[in-house]
């Protein structure tokens, strides 16, 4: 994922801080981004350098000073290119597949506790992503919004319909899993 197209992305939709924009990242399903926090920071840096995006500084009594970031109408026309873009084939990497590949180490038992684990984090998934579905406003924020953050609910009905999809790519990702590892312990249990 490009984060700095992301946080265009993001910013597409509303002004926002670096804190929303984390807290929209660790909170949706569809923008799942490993980095660490100050990245986005540095990115904000970068992109207003680039003129994509403008800074106002906000004044608060009680808390910090925040900095709030609006996307340029350069910024826009940065997006919509990159969205015209060639897309690009996922990259899958899946630690667990790696720890199987040594897990003939274990016993029958602590291979079928591995296996089980796996299978209750792949229904936490599930569970999340349903939750998500459920709710009435699908947007690109992914889960719930609170009183500090507005977020809209989907512009269009074919942004909704979009992220709608993009959920129902990851549920049935997570599904075909969790089928595959509660084969897997079925079989694992004949040795």
């Amino acid at each position: 994922m490009s984060i700095e197209h992301a946080i265009l992305g993001l910013l597409s939709l509303n002004p926002l801080s670096g804190y929303d924009i984390k807290k929209m990242f660790a909170g949706s399903v569809a923008l799942a981004w490993s980095g660490n926090n100050n990245q986005i920071y540095k990115t904000l840096v970068k992109l207003h350098e680039q003129g994509w995006v403008s800074r106002e500084t906000q004044i608060q009594e009680s808390s910090p000073t925040r900095k709030i970031y609006r996307i340029t109408p350069t910024g826009e026309e940065e997006l919509r290119r990159w969205v015209f873009t060639n897309p690009e084939v996922p990259q899958v990497k899946n630690s667990f597949l790696i720890q199987l590949a040594w897990a003939d180490a274990l016993s029958t038992d602590e291979l079928d506790d591995l296996l089980k684990r796996y299978e209750n984090e792949l229904q936490i998934q599930l569970s999340m992503l349903s939750f998500q579905r459920q709710q009435s406003n699908v947007s690109p924020s992914g889960v719930s919004r609170d009183a500090y953050i507005h977020i809209p609910a989907a512009r269009t009905p074919r942004e909704k319909f979009l992220w709608n999809a993009i959920l129902e790519n990851w549920s049935s990702y997570y599904q075909a899993e969790l089928d595959w590892v509660r084969k897997l312990r079925k079989g694992s249990k004949n040795f």
